[in-house]
């Protein structure tokens, strides 16, 4: 199947998860995940009506913006873990970092987004499953209240909500319960009304399991096998 029809396909199925969660489906962005791919495949998916593309590793992703600039709608994310020598090229590469999971490189990131004289949105990253090999804050560390009491004063970032990657499961319903917790953390953090904070974007779900991630409350997935195809491993 061409690239067109995968999304269409995806498409399909957000709005059978949206409905049966009693949910609109135009409420749910679908996001590329194009790491690893090249800037021809990424040009389908935008010519199929994609608008937002994630990408993984800076310097990957800077071998291929300059085939892409033409794509004036397309929405460029960083959803890997961001390296601290990397924040700058990051900011200026990038429309959002969806990744953050430290003040210190919310700090950087401001500092940089402010050189270039721009705001940049940003996601926390919740380890939610307390993987070791994982990136992302735990949901009841100290390091989230400075993350998110520190955001009247980055000036230049906009935090817009929460981003997670859950255990892999081989079934999709094993991975609800972080779904869940995600979702929980989303709605005790925009209770307190915090200055600089919008809870307005919960990224969770990818190819595996987007529909039980659109069950519980998702309202941004990350699908690029099932746009795509397999990834290959030389990158």
């Amino acid at each position: 199947m061409s690239v067109a029809e995968n999304i269409a396909r995806v498409r399909e199925r957000i709005q059978t998860a949206a409905m049966r969660a009693r949910r609109d489906g135009g409420e749910i962005t679908l996001m590329a995940v194009s790491k690893t791919f090249p800037a021809n495949s990424i040009r389908e998916a935008y010519q199929a009506g994609i608008r937002h593309f994630g990408e993984n590793r800076v310097q990957e992703f800077a071998g291929k913006i300059e085939d892409l600039r033409d794509l004036g709608e397309a929405r460029w994310h960083m959803i890997g873990h961001l390296q601290s020598n990397k924040v700058a090229k990051a900011s200026e590469l990038f429309h959002a970092i969806d990744s953050v999971d430290s003040l210190k490189v919310a700090e950087k990131l401001n500092e940089a987004a402010s050189e270039a004289n721009k705001k940049l949105a940003i996601l926390i990253e919740i380890n939610v499953g307390g993987e070791e090999a994982k990136s992302g804050v735990a949901p009841d560390s100290p390091e989230l209240d400075r993350l998110l009491s520190a955001a009247r004063q980055l000036e230049h970032l906009q935090v817009k909500g929460l981003m997670t990657i859950p255990p892999f499961f081989d079934s999709p319903e094993a991975t609800r319960p972080y779904f869940r917790k995600l979702r929980a953390l989303r709605d005790q953090i925009a209770a307190r009304s915090l200055p600089g904070v919008e809870m307005v974007t919960l990224s969770m779900g990818m190819s595996h399991d987007f529909e039980v991630a659109i069950e519980e409350g998702s309202t941004r997935v990350r699908v690029g096998t099932a746009i795509f195809g397999e990834r290959s491993r030389r990158l």
